[in-house]
């Protein structure tokens, strides 16, 4: 379960805890381009075209909403337990990508940590503003994942259906630790190593702690009407998806995954 303390703090441009500044960002962006391996073609090639989705899905969004009048959700919303949680997620996706840019030299690594880097630090920041929009707190007293018990929506899009009832097969109950997040002693395994392994621990946490993201993208689908959260949905599917896909290449190509600690 993640500590209270991390939703009762306000997610403010400071970092959370494990989380970097925006300083620390641009310091790595200031230190060059990576060298032109086909390794690192093909993982620049796909950030392209990841860059592209989330542009294209994002873009959509800000069109809808400058025609549709969501109604504002409410502090106990899906929504709103959705952007609490999933800032919580992707900050500790940038922390992971920042600790492995400091454990190998391998461009293709490197290039695909720092996507992840400014990719979710800035989704991170754009569920904060959808907060402060929205008129509310950054913090809730409810428990992480109690949204995703939520009863899902008539009406709603998404990949669970059941009227006014729970997700049909959901096995998570408020409190439960967020899909595909890393434990501490995870990330300490990931501190531990060096070179191919800490890749090889890298890629393997990343892989699962994107599937994470996924799930609740789609658990929020059926649970709203709101044109920018579904449109946010969609890009975050799609991007995690195709760097999924990426990872698992990469992971092959260093000996496959890794057996993580507990």
């Amino acid at each position: 379960m993640t500590p209270a303390s991390t939703h009762d703090a306000p997610a403010t441009g400071e970092p959370a805890d494990g989380g970097v500044t925006d300083e620390e960002l641009a310091a790595w962006e200031a230190q060059g381009s990576p060298d032109g391996s086909s390794r690192t073609r093909v993982v620049i090639a796909a950030m392209a075209v990841v860059a592209i989705m989330v542009a294209a899905a994002i873009g959509f969004s800000v069109g809808r909403l400058s025609t549709l009048a969501d109604p504002t959700p409410t502090s106990t919303s899906a929504e709103a337990g959705f952007s609490r949680d999933m800032q919580v997620h992707h900050n500790q996706g940038v922390e992971l990508a920042m600790i492995i840019r400091d454990r190998t030299d391998a461009v293709d690594v490197r290039t695909l940590a720092y996507d992840i880097a400014t990719t979710q630090a800035q989704q991170s920041g754009q569920l904060y503003d959808w907060l402060v929009q929205w008129n509310l707190p950054q913090g809730s007293r409810q428990p992480d994942m109690t949204w995703m018990t939520l009863p899902t929506l008539s009406g709603a899009s998404g990949h669970a259906h059941g009227g006014d009832s729970a997700t049909p097969g959901s096995t998570h109950t408020p409190g439960d630790p967020m899909p595909g997040l890393a434990t501490p002693a995870q990330i300490d395994q990931l501190t531990a190593a060096s070179g191919v392994q800490a890749e090889r621990v890298f890629l393997t946490l990343m892989i699962a702690h994107h599937r994470g993201a996924v799930e609740m993208a789609e658990a929020l689908q059926p649970r709203t009407t709101n044109a920018t959260a579904l449109a946010f949905t969609r890009a975050v599917i799609a991007s995690q998806q195709a760097e999924i896909e990426l990872m698992t290449g990469m992971l092959d190509d260093r000996g496959g995954p890794v057996d993580l600690a507990g």
